[in-house]
């Protein structure tokens, strides 16, 4: 009897235990999916003495869609650089998973606007695929079978073009294969620099639909130079300089966004959202705290379209 007892108080213990280790690892799941995937805190940059970033400040969740928007030369490709870690800041700091950039580059995936090559060189979209297991998490596997390979040629919609020479592809496949790339190692973060430019309209509705198959699940950058529009995936508008030099040169501004009456059936795969100028949102807008690199997303505001946040249902017709 007393054995009985004892082991069934032992059992108590252990559902107890085992009841509060399930609570304590769903704490830390919800809390691991707010933490801050890239701060930017005071941060300047200048080239060649021309000033082109002054005391830039901002920061995203990790599993967030984020357009970094901004006219040419605006500053965007310099963000983009010091988030890879391939330029240094004059001053301020930067985080990237709360490593400096130079040490999380193994998380983060680049896909460049292009990528130069020798069109005689005899690669294959997959050989291509394969050189994003040379670092971050994927690394290995250059030969023979793999199943990320497999599964990022999947994901970005390009594997029944695995054998075909790259050189032999169209812009917005290439896009594609590059963005296949960047998946093979697994980012926590994909960076994207123009990925729709000069591309048609068939390409960048594929493009966007395997960059919404990503969103929750990893943090997506991309940056462009339409600042009037953006993809209903996104969740944070960052507008570099201002659309018209009417804000700081050189700073960094959230703006709100909204659905819009009038949509292109093909603009960024068909779903889009206004980039609301006029209303400048905090930095901590989604936030319900930001400290020590973690966050709660806050709840959308009810007037209009959440700030930042897509509707859920975009209107049709003709932008």
């Amino acid at each position: 009897m007393n054995l009985g007892n004892s082991g069934s108080l032992r059992t108590g213990r252990g559902t107890s235990e085992a009841a509060s280790s399930d609570a304590h690892d769903a704490h830390r799941v919800a809390r691991d999916a707010h933490r801050v995937a890239v701060r930017f805190s005071g941060v300047d940059f200048a080239h060649r003495e021309a000033e082109v970033l002054k005391n830039a400040s901002f920061h995203v969740h990790e599993g967030e869609f984020v357009a970094l928007i901004g006219p040419n030369g605006s500053g965007k490709t310099t963000i983009l650089r010091l988030i890879l870690g391939l330029a240094s800041p004059g001053a301020g700091s930067i985080e990237v998973f709360g490593a400096p950039p130079e040490l999380a580059r193994g998380a983060v995936g680049y896909v460049p606007q292009s990528m130069s090559f020798d069109r005689a060189f005899p690669i294959s979209v997959e050989e291509v695929v394969r050189m994003g297991r040379l670092s971050g998490a994927g690394r290995g596997c250059l030969k023979g079978g793999c199943s990320d390979v497999d599964d990022a040629l999947e994901m970005a919609d390009v594997a029944d073009l695995r054998d075909r020479p790259y050189a032999a592809l169209s812009g917005g496949q290439r896009r594609r294969v590059l963005v296949a790339r960047a998946l093979a190692s697994k980012p926590r973060l994909l960076v994207l620099d123009e990925p729709t430019a000069n591309m048609d309209e068939e390409s960048e509705r594929r493009l966007y639909a395997v960059l919404g198959s990503l969103k929750g699940s990893a943090t997506v950058i991309i940056a462009t130079h339409d600042t009037d529009f953006v993809s209903a995936l996104t969740d944070v508008v960052l507008c570099v300089n201002g659309r018209s030099g009417d804000e700081a040169p050189g700073g960094v501004a959230r703006h709100a966004s909204g659905p819009v009456e009038r949509v292109s059936s093909g603009h960024y795969g068909g779903a889009i959202l206004q980039v609301l100028h006029d209303t400048d949102l905090p930095d901590d807008a989604r936030c319900v705290s930001c400290a020590d690199g973690t966050a709660e997303t806050a709840a959308p505001a009810s007037a209009g379209a959440a700030p930042g946040s897509s509707p859920a249902e975009p209107q049709g017709g003709e932008r």
